[in-house]
């Protein structure tokens, strides 16, 4: 079979943390052989640690897309949230596979045209929420799918740093990324959750933001673990809550913050409250194991702790001693050869962005949001 002919928009952090290493893992499957960024040195830097022999850079994507000579098979959007719609619709129109870093889009109107897009180019369309592939997640969602928890009623989606406010980039720029920590961080906890629940149907959605924090902090005095940032320019929440109704009657709780004065911190988790027993993502012993299981034993009340290390035993059906970024390339590339299915579908990512919108929504009129 030839080689899967990829394409890069967006040669920044999440390009370089992420896709680019995922895919160099698989180079007997995949050329990268094309590279855009609005600042061309990025562009250049990548191709030149990740790019095939004779990859070509840009600073138009739409100038990439229509060089036939590429033959690209697929395109990465790895661009500020605001851009993913633009962007992704442009990529299906001219034949490609997406895969798009999260969340889907800034809004729901954005992501319904992305949607549709999609839908008219017949190419397949996946979504960056790779906390899906880690070994916990991975051995939840199989009990969860076993029933192990029975019906799950009410969850908590916790996304909350003491003081993580990002740096660099764009994040606190509203106008490129769409809001703060609720659409950066506190979209893979809920991504996360619904999976678990296996449940895209929400009712009603009540939510609240608050920019405090960000702005009241001047240098100096923000103990801010990923830098100073500058609270003249910062645009976006600190912290944003939503409580989420779902059609059956279920209920979710969301947390998020890159800066709260809370103790109460960790990121990408989930926590489960069933009929038969309850679980969560929170390692509490420092011992990397990431997944709490609780229940009765013997009519007492009993915690599990299963291990789930990556360097074990492939213990369980499904595991992958892959780490997440090489996983979710697998995963990618399996699909578009015709080997296997997308994990993240973009029906789900969708429902995703527009519980985002909707809290954002809530927080700005004080009011319920019904869908």
């Amino acid at each position: 079979m030839a080689k899967i002919r990829t394409g890069i928009i967006g040669c920044g952090g999440i390009a370089n943390q992420k896709h680019l290493p995922g895919l160099k893992a698989f180079a007997d499957r995949c050329d990268i052989v094309a590279f855009c960024d609005i600042i061309i040195e990025r562009a250049e830097k990548a191709a030149k640690e990740y790019g095939a022999p004779g990859a070509k850079v840009y600073t138009d994507y739409k100038e990439m897309l229509a060089d036939e000579s590429l033959k690209l098979d697929d395109v990465h959007v790895c661009t500020p949230n605001v851009s993913h719609c633009e962007i992704s619709v442009a990529a299906f129109e001219a034949g490609k596979h997406v895969i798009c870093e999260k969340p889907m889009a800034a809004t729901t109107a954005d992501a319904e045209k992305m949607m549709e897009a999609w839908k008219k180019s017949g190419k397949l369309f996946t979504i960056g929420y790779q906390n899906r592939y880690r070994q916990e997640v991975q051995t939840l969602k199989q009990l969860c799918d076993e029933g192990a928890l029975g019906d799950i009623y009410y969850a908590k989606a916790h996304a909350i740093r003491r003081r993580g406010v990002p740096t660099w980039g764009v994040f606190p720029d509203k106008s490129k990324q769409g809001g703060g920590p609720l659409i950066d961080i506190g979209t893979h906890a809920l991504d996360l959750t619904l999976w678990m629940m296996n449940n895209y149907k929400p009712k009603s959605v009540m939510g609240a933001s608050f920019e405090k924090l960000g702005k009241l902090l001047e240098p100096g005095n923000q103990g801010n673990s990923m830098g100073t940032w500058d609270n003249k320019t910062y645009e976006v929440e600190d912290s944003a809550f939503g409580f989420v109704t779902m059609e059956d009657g279920s209920v979710i709780v969301i947390e998020s913050s890159w800066a709260l004065n809370t103790l109460d911190v960790g990121e990408a988790e989930t926590f489960l409250s069933g009929t038969k027993g309850g679980a969560d993502l929170r390692d509490t012993d420092g011992m990397g194991r990431g997944l709490r299981i609780n229940t009765v034993v013997a009519d007492r009340m009993a915690t599990v702790l299963p291990e789930t290390k990556s360097a074990g035993v492939d213990f369980f059906e499904g595991a992958s001693l892959l780490p997440p970024p090489q996983q979710e390339a697998k995963i990618w590339l399996d699909a578009i050869e015709g080997k296997g299915e997308l994990c993240v579908k973009p029906e789900q990512a969708f429902t995703v962005t527009k519980i985002l919108d909707a809290i954002y929504q809530s927080a700005a009129s004080g009011e319920l949001v019904k869908f």
